[in-house]
């Protein structure tokens, strides 16, 4: 069996189900223990579930933005191959989340969710966020990368440095009190943008000193 089959057998089944870990977590605490506030969601079980989502969004989204690096430094282009997937569960997590604002917080009441949208920042950047990673999964597919052509396909997904910058906004202006996780997030995305930088850099100083032939 080569590598290339064994990663695709083994290695991909194994990150899928990792990646539905939390969510069955939450499933068999709302199933197991149920919403009452001794059920091990605390006294907000509903705020308790939207937090639980989309901080799991915002870790697969920086998770998805670590390939790249990670692939760099190892010197191997196995991660890669596994962006896609966890892209699209970042996308999976945050729907969740902003469907369970929707239906179980604010019960599909449309003129207090836009209400929201409107006076509360934290609510309008996190909107933008999951708004910014539709296209992202809408065109992750290989067919979509052939319709729209490589360049503008990498073009359009460079939006998810934004979504990455303004997820960790949504998350600090959420949090009151504690903002050592935030900062670490925003630690952790700055390190991955940086390395981007530093790389891009690189490329272009090698670039000029090439011999022109």
């Amino acid at each position: 069996m080569t590598p290339e089959i064994r990663i695709r057998w083994i290695a991909k089944p194994l990150v899928f189900a990792l990646c539905l870990g939390p969510l069955a977590w939450l499933l068999w605490q709302v199933f197991t223990l149920g919403l009452t506030p001794a059920g091990g969601l605390g006294a907000n079980p509903i705020e308790a579930i939207n937090r639980f989502l989309g901080d799991w969004a915002l870790r697969f989204l920086l998770v998805t933005l670590a390939i790249s690096p990670l692939s760099g430094v190892i010197g191997r282009p196995t991660p890669i191959r596994f962006r896609r997937m966890l892209g699209l569960f970042a996308f999976a997590y945050a729907t969740l989340h902003i469907s369970s604002y929707v239906g179980f917080d604010q019960r599909f009441d449309w003129g207090d969710i836009w209400g929201d949208i409107v006076k509360r920042n934290y609510i309008t950047v996190g909107m933008a966020t999951f708004l910014m990673l539709v296209p992202l999964a809408a065109t992750s597919t290989k067919g979509m990368v052939r319709r729209l052509g490589g360049a503008r396909w990498l073009k359009l997904h460079r939006l998810v440095y934004v979504a990455g910058i303004t997820g960790v906004f949504h998350f600090t202006m959420m949090i009151k009190a504690d903002l050592r996780e935030p900062m670490a997030y925003a630690a952790v995305l700055a390190l991955l943008l940086g390395y981007r930088v530093v790389r891009r850099k690189g490329r272009r100083r090698r670039t000029r000193k090439a011999p022109s032939g």
